[in-house]
């Protein structure tokens, strides 16, 4: 279905957006990309009451097989997202397909009446944020991005430290998430070019022959994907936004190497950037890795009275210790404090408490049925993805890149 026609078709559909929904209706959810970070979040919507899947959409069979396992049985299964899309019996979508169609699929949603949970980042360039905003805004639509950092009870306990003051005022920011494993390097085996709709993958990028390698690995090539600042920083950068309010940086500088992979990712391995806000006197640093494990996935936030340690399991306050002019020890009101709630080794992707997936897709739920926002909107994401954005420009051009040249 072209997606002129399918537009048509929808515009006439009864959408369910008008009112707010009684708590005992079921949410109905069409699931779009069924890799394994959707599946991942289909476990995840088990644990919310009152949704149910009604409908998978995924080019590649294999995909689908092992989503329809996590669905009721006879689960509606189809290859085109417009065709899910366009069903009745559909509230609201997740979108879990690799990057470079967040944008446009998100778009599409809205315009079908649809609510929509869409995995991070929620653009892949900076044109795509207006748009994503204006569709959101224009068809009344709940849009929740996968940054489910914002949900985590301890990250919502350590914003309200922040918030409160007590640690001074913060000018520096600390985030990492590295990693020492080894990724795939090789083509699968398991996917041949006469089972994968090669050109409906593509999309809306550049043309180009049918790569199973990148078919399988597109988080790490330019067209597709876009590396680990828009994989992994964006997460603790969409967190910092939150705790901080935080504008779009002015500027950015960054530096990558393929030091792993031996060129064989468009997108670098290890990677470094800065991102400047001279208004409110932050500078913000992030370091991304596969070939050391050092500090792992974690964020620190510096300020004049003491330093907040978050990853997905804790937060730590750290009191500074303060010295006068003459070097004599000052006494620092503030004490030193802790939350832990995942248990194992600090910095862990992910935690088994709390469960990020399933309290961000409840509050989804519960914005879908009261028509408040939630608690990631498209505004927020698209800030976040532009950060990325931004370090990804500064990276690909080898200077400092500022935001005033680059904005849409």
């Amino acid at each position: 279905m072209r997606r002129s026609t399918f537009l048509s078709a929808v515009a006439l559909a009864p959408r369910w957006a008008g009112a707010a929904q009684t708590p005992s209706q079921t949410v109905r959810i069409g699931v779009i990309g069924t890799g394994g970070r959707a599946r991942r979040l289909m476990a995840g919507l088990d644990r919310v009451p009152g949704t149910r899947i009604a409908g998978l959409a995924d080019l590649w069979d294999p995909a689908l097989a092992q989503a329809a396992k996590l669905a009721p049985p006879g689960v509606y299964t189809t290859h085109q997202y417009q065709e899910l899309l366009a069903r009745k019996d559909i509230d609201a979508v997740i979108i879990g397909s690799p990057n470079h169609w967040h944008a446009q699929m998100t778009i599409d949603a809205c315009a079908a009446g649809k609510d929509v949970y869409v995995e991070k980042p929620i653009t892949h360039t900076i044109a795509e944020g207006p748009k994503v905003i204006e569709a959101q805004n224009r068809y009344k639509r709940i849009v929740q991005v996968g940054t489910q950092q914002r949900s985590m009870p301890h990250l919502i306990k350590a914003r309200e430290i922040l918030k409160s003051g007590q640690l001074g005022t913060i000018h520096k920011i600390h985030m990492t998430w590295n990693r020492n494993m080894l990724r795939r390097l090789s083509a699968p085996p398991d996917v041949a070019a006469r089972d994968v709709s090669w050109r409906d993958f593509v999309g809306p990028s550049r043309g180009q022959e049918f790569d199973a390698y990148r078919f399988r690995n597109w988080r790490w090539f330019w067209d597709f994907g876009d590396g680990i600042f828009g994989d992994l920083m964006v997460h603790w950068l969409d967190t910092v936004n939150w705790m901080l309010d935080l504008p779009m940086p002015t500027s950015a500088t960054a530096i990558g190497d393929n030091i792993h992979a031996h060129g064989q990712w468009e997108t670098p391995d290890t990677v470094q950037t800065l991102l400047h806000y001279p208004d409110r006197r932050v500078q913000a640093y992030f370091e991304g890795t596969f070939v050391n494990h050092r500090n792992a996935a974690m964020t620190e936030l510096m300020g004049t009275e003491g330093t907040m340690y978050i990853d997905r399991g804790r937060y730590e306050v750290l009191p500074e210790r303060k010295r006068g002019p003459q070097g004599q020890p000052l006494e620092n009101p503030l004490s030193a404090s802790e939350w832990i709630l995942g248990e194992g080794p600090r910095g862990a992707d992910f935690y088994q408490e709390p469960d990020g997936e399933s309290l961000h897709l409840a509050n989804w739920v519960e914005c879908i049925r009261t028509r408040r926002r939630p608690a990631c909107a498209a505004e927020d994401g698209v800030l976040a993805a532009d950060g990325s954005h931004l370090a990804n420009l500064a990276l690909r051009r080898d200077r400092v890149v500022r935001w005033a040249e680059v904005k849409v």
